[in-house]
């Protein structure tokens, strides 16, 4: 008796280990099955193409950008082989969960709204604003003591609005359509100021010929509270995994110098 009392105690506390196990790993914390993912081989990755410089299409009608040249290192480090898909927008997200590809990297920016129906890795974007004023400024620094008393112009409804309605109380702040205008009006002295993000900034200065008017003052760095999280991978919310290893493959990219010499191709400022 002694003996068979002992078989049937291990039974079952093995039966109770096996289903704790399978409670562990068989569901996520709101319930949902998860599946045992075989061994990555591939990865699909969901791109648009009408971005520049994080996605575009080259003269050979294929994905370029930042966007696919990282996604290509992710792809070495993982020891996978990546599949670029091209794709419209409003479908980006749908496709995703449908699983006709496994990640999405189209300067998709981490939002609530979003987090809602997928997961996200870690950003790989942080794109700064940046303010910028003409090459004879009446303004000595971008603080906001600096420029207390001075008009500011910036886009409507944009997250810079935001910041600059909480952090620069004392300034003028002018509302304009687009960025652009508040330039052209910043080139015939109607602001002293101007805010947007640094990359449209930098563009605008440096491809148009009114551009010639203007220089950066200086940047605002992308505090999440006004600006978001950043650009990120967007994957579907069962794939814990998948998050985890781009996650560490993205960190490994930039510990080793790897994403720097990515970056430099595209921007020649931090984004990150």
């Amino acid at each position: 008796m002694p003996f068979r009392s002992g078989i049937a105690r291990a039974l079952r506390v093995a039966y109770i280990l096996a289903a704790f196990t399978s409670g562990q790993h068989g569901v996520t914390a709101d319930g949902r099955s998860l599946a045992k993912s075989p061994p990555l081989k591939e990865l699909r990755i969901a791109s648009e193409g009408a971005r520049p410089p994080y996605n575009y299409l080259d003269a050979n009608n294929e994905l370029s950008g930042l966007e696919i040249d990282l996604g290509r290192a992710l792809c070495q480090r993982l020891h996978v082989k990546c599949q670029f898909i091209q794709q419209d927008w409003d479908s980006m997200i749908p496709g995703l969960v449908s699983n006709h590809y496994d990640a999405i990297m189209a300067a998709m920016e981490i939002t609530d709204e979003r987090r809602e129906k997928i997961a996200f890795s870690q950003p790989y974007v942080r794109m700064p604003s940046a303010f910028v004023v003409t090459r004879e400024p009446n303004v000595a620094d971008a603080s906001p003591e600096g420029l207390a008393g001075h008009s500011i112009g910036v886009e409507s409804g944009s997250r810079q609005q935001a910041y600059l309605e909480a952090v620069y109380k004392d300034s003028d702040i002018r509302l304009y359509a687009t960025l652009e205008e508040a330039v052209l009006d910043l080139a015939q002295g109607r602001i002293d100021v101007a805010l947007g993000d640094k990359d449209v900034v930098l563009d605008f200065l440096t491809t148009r010929k009114e551009g010639q008017c203007c220089r950066l003052l200086g940047d605002v760095a992308p505090d999440p509270a006004y600006f978001g999280e950043g650009i990120a991978i967007g994957l579907r919310q069962e794939d814990t995994a998948l998050q985890g290893q781009l996650n560490a493959a993205l960190s490994a990219l930039i510990a080793d110098g790897t994403y720097l010499k990515i970056r430099s191709r595209y921007f020649n400022f931090a984004v990150d």
